[in-house]
């Protein structure tokens, strides 16, 4: 069923702006870290460890929430999302400890979200015709981008202004206004009545959720040898043994649901879908759109807030041209090229992306000013924006409409591992490549004092923190340092910053450049032109031709004589 192009907009407006809502409540955290652990009696990392739960709940329960959705029907799902989700929203508004933040915040809203994401796929398949899909997938995948872009400017004016509090208040209020539009969406009757797969749901939870787990904290304990002070197991970093935990956990869940198959039992997720090779080659470009995004909004927020010292309502000035350009692609790319090739397109949107962040890497100098993110930005949003109009329609594409929410799941299980890898990668690099540098450059500035350098060896080896001029001045100043070797201990560490920011620049543009290898999976008929098969490929027998099937009893009674 498609909706009338009366109600179309509606349908898309709804659906974009839950998209852009469960996107905004990290954006938005990150830069009031500080007044919300005051405000709820708790220290920064308290507030990371929520952020962290947050992305883990959502994570480890998109492919069970979507399954839901199968069940009890994508508008429902959605539904009960949005009432789960606002309750969450409430709870953390009048948060006054830490435990409150976390059920309301990062368990409520996470598991809100797994709820709503998966359904959004589904829905847009539901009230969109082939044809139109892609601008209505382009729309709605780019609210989400824009919502990180937008979210240090929203945090930053109401923190500033007001308090943080208000826009989770806000949130509330926007759910009820999503869920008074949700009777306009169109649904798919849900499937056949089945049992949910519980034995899967636990092990895709536990798998995905260890993975995820190591490599969120990736950045404190190392990836695979222990950072100094760090916890060790068996000699080596928690991170590489919770990944290979994860592996080996989601291996049995394969295992698990081929079984269901076999069994003729409603699996979690059937095993053949994920060999399609449309399907696969859109949601490994997901996972490589997420990871190179997640690591820009990670690398260039850092530049403008610390290396420059803008407040949270100037970062979120400078980030309006992606915002902008990632829209006029995302709306523009499926009204004036309906028929282009999704391969092409995402090709031109990677290439877009690796030459913003290649200008980014050559304008980064010590001394640059914040105007120097402007056009990389735009060339950046073009390239999301080009990608957001087609991968959504392409999975979704791939098969047969029934089978949305599952590829929802799916979907956003992909968007989730490769932001999370993403940012844990751009920072993985950023502080190696600042301590490295940093403690070489003291070592060799004869105006550094080599007590100082020694000290610095010890105390920093396990990672120099990533801090402002002001911040690192006054710390030495506290220490009673000289004036003199204050300065050249600043001006090294500036330049070991811009250092760092350039490297992990550097990785991700070796990131978008595999990504452009990896194009080729990607489909050259453009999404709508070529049937979709109604028929899931693990339901598909293979036949035998009649005269080769032989009975059983008459071949053990010829064996026998």
């Amino acid at each position: 069923m498609t909706q009338k192009a009366g109600a179309a907009g509606l349908v898309l407006f709804t659906l974009a702006t839950a998209q852009f809502l469960m996107t905004l409540d990290s954006s938005v955290m990150n830069v009031s870290i500080a007044q919300v652990a005051a405000d709820v009696g708790t220290t920064v990392t308290g507030i990371q460890t929520a952020i962290t739960l947050y992305t883990l709940v959502m994570a480890s329960m998109m492919i069970t929430g979507g399954k839901i959705g199968s069940l009890i029907g994508r508008r429902r799902a959605f539904a009960i999302g949005c009432v789960i989700y606002a309750c969450g929203s409430f709870v953390t508004s009048i948060a006054q400890s830490l435990t409150v933040l976390i059920i309301g915040w990062s368990v409520l809203e996470g598991l809100g979200a797994a709820l709503i994401m998966p359904a959004i796929v589904a829905l847009v398949a539901s009230n969109f015709a082939s044809k139109d899909r892609p601008r209505a997938y382009g729309l709605v995948a780019s609210a989400g981008a824009i919502a990180v872009a937008a979210g240090p400017l929203i945090g930053g004016f109401v923190t500033t202004y007001w308090t943080w509090r208000y826009v989770f208040a806000g949130e509330v209020v926007l759910v009820i206004g999503i869920l008074l539009l949700t009777r306009r969406l169109a649904d798919a009757e849900p499937e056949a009545r089945f049992r949910l797969d519980h034995v899967g749901s636990v092990l895709s939870a536990v798998g995905l959720g260890l993975a995820v787990f190591g490599v969120l904290r990736s950045g404190e304990w190392g990836w695979v040898l222990t950072r100094p002070g760090g916890p060790s197991w068996l000699g080596l970093s928690p991170t590489i043994w919770l990944i290979l935990a994860g592996m080996v956990v989601l291996r049995l869940f394969f295992s698990w649901e081929n079984r269901m198959v076999a069994a003729g039992r409603e699996p979690l997720v059937r095993p053949a879908m994920l060999r399609n090779a449309r399907l696969a080659g859109g949601l490994t470009m997901f996972f490589f759109q997420f990871m190179i995004q997640a690591g820009l909004f990670f690398v260039v927020p850092l530049f403008l807030s610390i290396a420059l010292g803008l407040t949270a309502l100037q970062t979120g000035v400078r980030l309006l041209p992606l915002s902008v350009s990632l829209l006029i692609a995302a709306v523009g790319v499926p009204r004036f090229f309906p028929n282009a090739s999704p391969r092409e397109v995402v090709r031109w949107g990677l290439t877009s992306m690796l030459l913003g962040i290649v200008a980014l890497m050559g304008a980064l100098e010590v001394g640059a000013g914040a105007e120097i993110v402007a056009v990389p930005l735009l060339l950046a949003g073009f390239g999301v924006g080009a990608l957001s109009s087609q991968l959504g329609a392409v999975t979704v594409s791939a098969v047969a409409d029934k089978d949305a929410g599952d590829v929802g799941g799916v979907q956003n299980t992909m968007t989730n591992l490769g932001a999370s890898l993403g940012t844990a990668v751009a920072g993985s690099i950023l502080v190696a490549t600042l301590t490295s540098t940093l403690l070489v450059g003291l070592g060799s500035n004869p105006e550094v004092s080599a007590e100082v350098a020694e000290t610095a060896q010890v105390q920093l080896a396990s990672g120099v923190p990533f801090v402002s001029d002001a911040q690192l001045v006054t710390a030495l100043e506290d220490a009673g340092l000289p004036a003199d070797e204050v300065a050249a201990i600043a001006d090294e560490n500036e330049s070991a910053r811009i250092d760092a920011l350039r490297a992990s620049l550097a990785v991700l543009a070796l990131i978008a450049a595999l990504a452009l290898f990896f194009s080729r999976l990607l489909p050259t008929a453009p999404v709508g032109s070529e049937p979709v098969g109604g028929t899931r490929a693990s339901e598909v027998e293979p036949v035998e031709p009649e005269h080769l099937v032989v009975d059983r009893k008459d071949l053990d009674a010829r064996e026998a004589g």
